[in-house]
């Protein structure tokens, strides 16, 4: 598939989502669209795994006969295998191509009435992985998509009209899943979320980090790997940013996450799955990272986060003898949750990782528990690697400028820290700017290769850093003054009587004119 076909299919899944929802808000409607589409991925899938059992008996899943006991021996034998590969089963009468060509095939105008069936379909695939390894990867995977919700239509009959049309309008794209090599589906998902979440505005920030964004974090944590044992998100969202390190190696053996929001949690596993991340590869569990970790026990070779900024927490004084808060003697106020992030994922880096962190300017500069933590990673632990300062107005929901923090527990320039400006290199878009190929390369190369450039970049010695007081604030150690041109005053008050000589002379003009039209002078 070419990068024109690519588009395509991203413009074709956008225009359902769009034609489709009516009145709905782009965030409600878009657990439906994205929702479905995983049901014809897993769908499709099936099919494709099914057929390919069935090859040397010469019959199609879909021809299989459910009700006579050869074919239910054939379902059964198909069943048991698929769990243990796919983690899942349907039914040849729940696929999705069924599902919709009964919804499509009306009597007298009027769809048939499928919406009860396509609940079922959805609960089943669920409870076809009780008591198997992926039971927890798929639990409640579409509690989110109630398909009696008035929201679709107030009564019965048009909800099910909504529902036929989406699905009748999907089953007309060709997903191309036998292009195994080609991640065409897993892209376009992605490109949906990304353009649900522009419509989303404030809301966005819950779910999505712009793709710009996550290449750099994903590239600085890839630096000098092919391969990586595991890869980390403490606030995962969608999973775009666990999913963006995966485009920047060979391998990445594990996936592991955590995120608060019920809705965004199934968003995530679904994406997970989406891209082909096989269940046994990844771990995404859902609750309050900070108040209930739940990979406590691990340490991960690269870790990316772009947790909410400024964030609520506890600060319960417990904490001071958590293993991951304990060894600092403060904890980050509770009105500012940034660095009891950080903190959390310094427990979890490995000895050989890199983490990368986005967050808001303030954890630069402010004093108290904040400046005493910064102390600390720098003067005792000598963790933090880069600080990069990104444009303002590139995230959804805030217009704010913000930062990404770089840390090493082995870093291979223990003398000095790397500091990098780039808020004046980005595109200014209508509503948001972003980060242009030659911004987010030119980022990456600086860090990679620690290059210092005027008015860029500064490699800063620890030393100057104390001398600061842990303040590590971009413009203290990278200058971007332009000096003014210099006034020529002299030249200036020259200008300045030529004018005078002039006006004066166009006065007496302006006197003898109205002299001789016998008026007063306007002066």
């Amino acid at each position: 598939m070419s990068e024109e076909q690519k588009k395509q299919l991203e413009q074709q899944l956008w225009n359902i989502a769009n034609t489709l929802r009516g009145k709905m808000h782009a965030d409600e409607f878009r657990d439906y669209i994205l929702g479905f589409i995983f049901y014809k991925y897993l769908s499709e899938k099936m099919d494709l795994y099914a057929n390919a059992i069935l090859k040397s008996d010469g019959i199609k899943f879909k021809d299989i006969n459910e009700s006579t006991d050869n074919g239910k021996s054939y379902i059964e034998a198909i069943k048991e295998e698929a769990l243990e590969k796919l983690g899942y089963f349907l039914k040849p009468s729940e696929l999705f191509s069924e599902v919709a060509k009964r919804g499509n095939s009306d009597i007298e105008g009027i769809s048939n009435f499928i919406l009860e069936d396509l609940q079922k379909i959805l609960t089943n695939i669920q409870l076809s992985t009780m008591g198997t390894e992926s039971e927890d990867d798929f639990d409640n995977l579409f509690e989110d998509m109630d398909l009696n919700s008035t929201k679709l239509g107030k009564k019965p009959e048009e909800r099910n009209e909504v529902i036929s049309k989406v699905l009748s309008h999907l089953d007309k794209i060709d997903f191309n899943l036998e292009q195994t090599e080609l991640d065409v589906l897993g892209d376009a998902y992605e490109y949906l979320i990304g353009q649900f979440a522009s419509g989303a505005g404030k809301k966005a920030g819950e779910f999505y980090t712009p793709q710009e964004v996550s290449r750099i974090l994903a590239k600085i944590v890839t630096t000098g790997k092919t391969k990586l044992r595991s890869v980390y998100d403490p606030t995962c969202g969608s999973g775009s940013l666990l999913l963006r390190v995966a485009k920047e190696v060979k391998e990445v053996s594990n996936f592991y996450g955590q995120e608060l929001n019920r809705t965004t949690y199934n968003l995530c596993r679904m994406n997970m799955i989406l891209h082909d991340v096989h269940y046994r590869k990844f771990d995404i569990k859902q609750e309050d990272t900070l108040e209930r970790p739940q990979h406590i026990d691990k340490q991960f070779e690269a870790i990316v986060a772009n947790p909410p900024f400024s964030a609520q927490w506890s600060a319960n004084p417990l904490f001071t003898s958590d293993d991951r808060f304990s060894q600092y003697g403060k904890l980050a106020p509770s009105s500012k949750a940034d660095f009891a992030f950080v903190q959390h994922m310094i427990h979890h880096l490995a000895d050989n990782g890199t983490m990368a962190i986005v967050l808001p300017h303030g954890v630069l500069f402010r004093g108290g528990a904040e400046q005493h933590i910064r102390k600390y990673l720098i003067e005792n632990r000598n963790y933090l690697d880069a600080v990069i300062g990104l444009p303002a107005n590139i995230f959804y929901g805030t217009s704010i400028p913000t930062c990404i923090l770089v840390f090493k527990k082995c870093r291979e320039t223990p003398e000095d820290i790397l500091f990098i400006d780039a808020s004046q290199h980005f595109e200014k878009a209508k509503q948001q700017n972003y980060l242009r190929d030659i911004d987010i390369d030119k980022v990456v190369e600086t860090y990679r290769n620690r290059i210092e450039e005027e008015k860029y970049s500064k490699k800063a010695s620890l030393k100057e850093i104390a001398d600061n007081d842990y303040n590590l604030n971009i413009p203290r150690y990278v200058d971007t003054f332009e000096a003014e041109d210099s006034i020529d005053l002299d030249s200036i008050v020259g200008e300045l009587k030529v004018l005078d000589i002039n006006i004066a002379k166009a006065d007496q003009t302006i006197a003898e004119f109205c002299k001789q039209l016998n008026i007063s002078t306007p002066f």
